[in-house]
């Protein structure tokens, strides 16, 4: 990683894109300045510079995480629901800080100079910011994995490969095609966990109920990414690539649902483009011709069919569709999923791994994919310690009533399984012989209405002797008192 470089003030203003006239009366002083987005990303996009909005969001929570090691830290909002721009470190000179009077963008002053900056000249009394000066700009040889198919707008981009430690909390992102152009991301609608996504027009609503701002980034569908640049509070971290943003339209597919099994189905495809060559695919077993799907011995289960163009132009456009049946191959027993009496382990396995939601009492839970609560541990055993969104799933644990609900996709009749209070065995415990003694030793299962209590321990006293029980306790009792005083003497 970059070590930190002390540079006389007069040298790095040589360098910065706005140079700065400085003089041994005055020299430069380092702070923090809240920097809109449009003047933050202003000279870093060169001639492709443009208005670059503030972000407003219905989720006005996240607008506000902008503290240290939170989501979005140094960024900076109104305090309702709107991110502004980008707190950034600074070099300006204090005549021209002065110049700025009380519009000084929040100045606050470091008292080191920091790794990473931005020059600030003032005239007329508007501030203008140059370029990051960064002494030692980082390449990093990371992949770049583009999707299509994403909520949060048209397309998303994954930087995988990261070194260790690396930090996501990008003060912003750059996008350099092949034509020249550049293009600027903004936090939380575009910055998000390290990832980048924007729409291009097609997509104009995420899931919050949020409208996507794409008029800035229509441009980028069939263009080439050649760097994604990352601006972090050290400086620039360059990307290269060669990612091509395929063309994305209007057009949708429709696949009916149909039986599982052997069979066939049929799809739609509207508004796909003429000069669009199809190619399709959904899984094995599965052959597909023009409005047509045909499949033998295929599960139950959800399934996708994608259509790709083999010129590479266009992007995919999919559909999932379901194969059903009315059969539920899994049984709830000994306190876990099983396989049914009827059905073969193959069977089992497969509404297991189609998992999609549970119910309990009236709460529904999802069971596989974003936001999944696991109320089955890996064994498919119940797992009473189950939370969502720090509440307890099973308020009173292992000993309250519950109805469960289990649905799993491709199977049109979920499984009802009643559980009731995991009763305790009323048998006397054997005495433990030891220094510890529990006052129970109690076997429960999962099983609603069965519960056991056993003893395999032949030199244990009979626990059906209440008398010779207490005696043998008074006797352990007393021996253990015994040693132990006779230890502590000793000591």
């Amino acid at each position: 990683m970059k070590k930190f470089a002390m540079i006389p003030a007069v040298m790095l203003a040589v360098t910065a894109a706005a140079p700065l006239n400085v003089s041994a009366e005055d020299t430069l002083i380092y702070g923090t300045m809240n920097i809109p987005y449009t003047e933050f990303y202003a000279a870093e996009m060169g001639d492709s510079a443009c208005e670059v909005d503030a972000v407003t969001s219905a989720t006005k929570r996240k607008v506000l995480m902008n503290g240290e090691g939170n989501m979005f830290e140094g960024t900076y909002n109104n305090g309702v629901d709107t991110m502004l721009g980008v707190t950034y470190p600074v070099a300006i000179s204090q005549a021209d800080l002065d110049a700025l009077g009380e519009n000084n963008y929040s100045f606050t002053r470091l008292d080191d100079a920091p790794e990473a900056y931005k020059t600030v000249t003032v005239a007329d009394g508007k501030a203008v910011f140059s370029a990051v000066q960064d002494a030692e700009p980082e390449t990093l040889n990371l992949g770049v994995k583009l999707s299509t198919e994403t909520a949060w707008g048209d397309y998303l981009i994954d930087l995988t490969n990261q070194p260790e430690g690396f930090d996501t909390k990008y003060s912003g992102a750059l996008m350099k095609t092949a034509d020249g152009k550049t293009y600027a991301f903004r936090h939380l609608e575009n910055i998000w966990h390290g990832e980048i996504a924007w729409s291009s027009g097609i997509k104009k609503e995420e899931p919050h109920g949020n409208q996507l701002r794409y008029e800035m980034y229509q441009g980028l569908m069939g263009s080439t990414v050649k760097e994604i640049v990352l601006i972090t509070k050290k400086g620039y971290i360059t990307v290269n690539t060669d990612t091509y943003i395929p063309v994305k339209f209007e057009g949708a597919v429709k696949v009916e649902n149909a039986e599982a099994g052997t069979g066939s189905t049929t799809f739609a495809a509207d508004s796909i483009p003429a000069d669009y060559q199809k190619k399709y695919a959904v899984a094995d077993g599965f052959d597909v011709t023009d409005g047509k799907i045909s499949y033998t011995g295929v599960m139950p289960g959800s399934y996708k069919l994608t259509i790709s163009d083999e010129a590479g132009k266009y992007a995919d456009v999919s559909a999932s569709f379901l194969l059903e049946t009315d059969a539920v191959p899994v049984k709830f027993a000994d306190g876990k999923l099983v396989k049914a009496d009827d059905a073969t382990e193959a069977e089992a396995e497969n509404f297991l791994k189609n998992l999609a939601k549970v119910e309990v009492g009236e709460t529904a839970y999802n069971a596989s994919g974003r936001g999944a609560v696991k109320i089955f541990d890996e064994n498919h055993a119940i797992n009473y310690n189950a939370e969502s969104r720090n509440a307890k799933v099973f308020p009173d644990g292992a000993n309250g009533t519950y109805t469960l609900k289990i649905s799993a996709n491709g199977y049109r009749n979920p499984l009802t399984v009643q559980l009731a209070p995991q009763a305790v065995a009323t048998t006397a415990a054997p005495v433990q012989t030891t220094a510890q003694t529990t006052a129970s030793q109690t076997r429960t299962t999962a099983k609603p209405t069965t519960t056991t209590a056993s003893n395999n321990n032949s030199s244990a006293p009979k626990t059906g002797d209440a008398g010779v029980g207490a005696a043998v306790a008074m006797i352990s009792a007393a021996a253990a008192a015994a040693v132990l005083a006779r230890r502590k003497r000793m000591d």
